[in-house]
C-alpha cells in the first residue's frame, strides 16, 4: 500500500484479522444475546454528541470502539427470533462479498471491467429465478425496492405520455395519468408517484377481497370510470407478497386487464416474488412473467447484505430511452464497440454506482437454485407451523391468511369481553414489551383498522422451537399485562 493510504499492508492485514474475528464472534454468538437491547440515554448521547477529533485516532482503537459501542446495540435482525418488518440476517458469504467489493471500489456505471459483467450475470440469474424473460429485457441493481419502483414507474410514465415528457415535463395542460393499487400496496409506490410529478391524486386505491388481494372487478370499474372522465389509465401496480400479510394479487388476471387496456403492469415483488422458488407455490405467481416491470429485493429473502435491490424491465430499449443522455448515434450496441455492452447509467438514475453485484453473485452461487428452493420452502413451512399454533391457542386469533412467511394475529384473552379498541391497546403493549425484553422481536400491521401482531420469518437459522417460543412469549406476556 502507498503512504497516502495511511496504512501499510501489514497494518491492514492485522486490522483486517481483528475485524474478521469481531464479525465471526458476533455471528456465532448472536443466539446467546438478547434479540434486541434498547440503548440507554447515555449511550445514545455518546454517539450523537461525539466530537470530531482534531487528530486521527489509531485504527485498532476505532475497531475496538465499534465492538464496544455499536455491536451491542444492533437492530436485532441477525437473531433467529427476530420476526420484525422484512429484515433478514446477512449471509456470511455476502458479508465477504461486500468486503471484497469495497477493496476494488469500482464505479459500475459501465465500461469493460469485471464488475459490469458480474452484475449482468447476477441480474440474469434473478430473471431466471422468477421466470422473467431475459431476451430484450434489462435489469439493474439499485438500493432497494423504493428505487426499483421509481425506475420501473418512470419507464411506465415515459411510455404512457403522448408528448416529449423528458423535455416538456408535466407543466402544461396534460391529460391526467392514473395509477391503480390497493391499500396494501407499499408506500414506496406513492412516494414514486409524487417524485415523478404525477401527484397522489392520480392514485386510485382499489379495494381488496377478504384475503387482502386486489378486487379485479373493482379495478375494471375504476378504469372504466376514469376513461369516461377523459383520464389516461396508464399503470396497475400488483403485489407479489405484501409486507403486511404476504398477500399475492391475482397477477394473471391483472396482466390480462393491462394487456387489454394498453396499461403498464408493475409488480412489487421486493419481499415476496422469491416465493415462486417454492415448487408448490409457483402457480400462485401465474402471470409474473408477463409484467412490464418487477421490483425485487435480494437483501430480503436471499439475505444479501443491504443494500441490494433490483429492477427488471421487459422492454430494455424503452428503459434506455427513459434515462439515457447518450445520443442514439453514439450508443453502444450489443456485441459492438468497447466491451459491447450499454452502460448501466443509461438505464437508471445513478451515474456513479457501487459494486453491489459481487455479494449477490456470491450468495446466488453459494446457495444455488436448489438451496434457494429449500430456504423458501422451509420458511413457508415455519409460517404454517406458526399459523397452526395460533389457530390452536384459545387466546390467540389469526387476522389474515398465511400465504407466504408472514403471520398476523392478536392476543384475545379467553373469558374477557374486550372491545377492539381495548384489544388494540393491549396488543400494542404486548408488542412493545416483547421488543424491550429482548427474548424475541415482532412488529405490527393494521388490518381492517385493527392492530395486529405481525411475525415475518426470514432468518435462515429459525427453527420450530423459535416459533413455539414466540407463541408462548406472546401468550405469557398478554396474560401478565392483564394481571398487572
Amino acid at each position: 500500500m502507498t503512504a497516502a493510504s495511511g496504512m501499510t499492508a501489514e497494518e491492514f492485514r492485522r486490522l483486517g484479522h481483528k475485524a474478521v474475528d469481531l464479525i465471526a464472534d458476533y455471528l456465532s454468538d448472536v443466539v446467546k444475546r438478547p434479540v434486541f437491547t434498547p440503548m440507554r440515554e447515555g449511550e445514545r448521547q455518546s454517539l450523537l454528541e461525539a466530537a470530531f477529533p482534531l487528530s486521527g485516532r489509531p485504527a485498532g482503537e476505532l475497531v475496538d470502539s465499534i465492538a464496544r459501542d455499536v455491536f451491542p446495540h444492533a437492530m436485532g435482525n441477525g437473531h433467529p427470533r427476530f420476526f420484525g418488518w422484512v429484515n433478514s440476517p446477512p449471509a456470511p458469504i455476502g458479508v465477504i462479498g461486500d468486503f471484497l467489493a469495497a477493496a476494488l471500489n469500482p464505479s459500475c456505471a459501465g465500461g469493460d471491467h469485471a464488475a459490469v459483467y458480474v452484475e449482468r450475470t447476477a441480474v440474469r440469474w434473478l430473471m431466471e429465478l422468477v421466470g422473467f424473460p431475459t431476451v430484450g429485457s434489462m435489469g439493474l441493481l439499485v438500493s432497494g425496492g423504493s428505487m426499483a419502483t421509481l425506475v420501473g414507474l418512470a419507464a411506465a410514465r415515459h411510455r404512457a405520455a403522448g408528448w416529449k415528457i423528458r423535455s416538456e415535463g408535466l407543466q402544461g395542460a396534460r391529460r391526467r395519468l392514473i395509477l391503480y393499487m390497493t391499500e396494501e400496496g407499499h408506500s414506496c409506490v406513492r412516494k414514486a408517484v409524487e417524485l415523478l410529478g404525477l401527484g397522489t391524486d392520480s392514485i386510485r386505491t382499489i379495494p381488496t377481497d377478504p384475503a387482502f388481494r386486489m378486487d379485479v372487478s373493482a379495478l375494471e370499474a375504476a378504469i372504466a370510470k376514469d376513461r369516461a372522465a377523459g383520464f389516461v389509465a396508464f399503470c396497475v401496480v400488483a403485489s407479489a407478497g405484501t409486507v403486511s400479510t404476504g398477500a399475492i394479487d391475482p397477477i394473471a388476471e391483472l396482466a390480462d386487464i393491462a394487456a387489454r387496456e394498453g396499461m403498464w403492469l408493475h409488480v412489487d415483488g421486493a419481499y415476496g416474488a422469491l416465493g415462486i422458488a417454492a415448487p408448490d407455490r409457483a402457480l400462485g405467481y401465474a402471470g409474473l412473467d408477463r409484467a412490464d416491470s418487477i421490483a425485487l429485493d435480494p437483501h430480503k429473502w436471499l439475505s444479501v447484505p443491504i443494500e441490494c435491490g433490483c429492477v427488471l424491465v421487459r422492454d430494455g430499449a424503452l428503459l434506455r430511452e427513459t434515462f439515457s443522455y447518450v445520443p442514439a448515434y453514439l450508443r453502444t450496441e450489443e456485441g459492438k464497440g468497447f466491451g459491447g455492452l450499454a452502460w448501466f447509467s443509461e438505464f437508471g438514475v445513478q451515474q456513479t454506482r457501487g459494486f453491489r453485484a459481487l455479494k449477490l453473485w456470491l450468495v446466488l452461487q453459494h446457495m444455488g437454485r436448489q438451496g434457494i428452493q429449500a430456504l423458501v420452502s422451509r420458511h413457508l413451512a415455519l409460517a404454517q407451523h406458526l399459523a397452526a399454533s395460533v389457530d390452536r391457542a384459545p387466546d390467540l386469533e389469526r387476522m389474515a391468511p398465511a400465504e407466504l412467511s408472514i403471520v398476523c394475529f392478536r392476543f384475545v384473552p379467553a373469558g374477557r369481553a374486550l372491545d377492539d379498541q381495548r384489544l388494540d391497546a393491549l396488543n400494542k403493549r404486548i408488542m412493545e414489551t416483547v421488543q424491550s425484553e429482548g427474548r424475541a422481536f415482532l412488529t405490527n400491521a393494521t388490518l381492517g383498522g385493527r392492530f395486529a401482531l405481525r411475525a415475518c420469518i426470514l432468518h435462515y437459522g429459525t427453527t420450530e422451537a423459535d416459533i413455539d417460543a414466540l407463541v408462548d412469549l406472546v401468550r405469557d406476556t398478554g396474560s401478565r399485562l392483564l394481571r398487572e
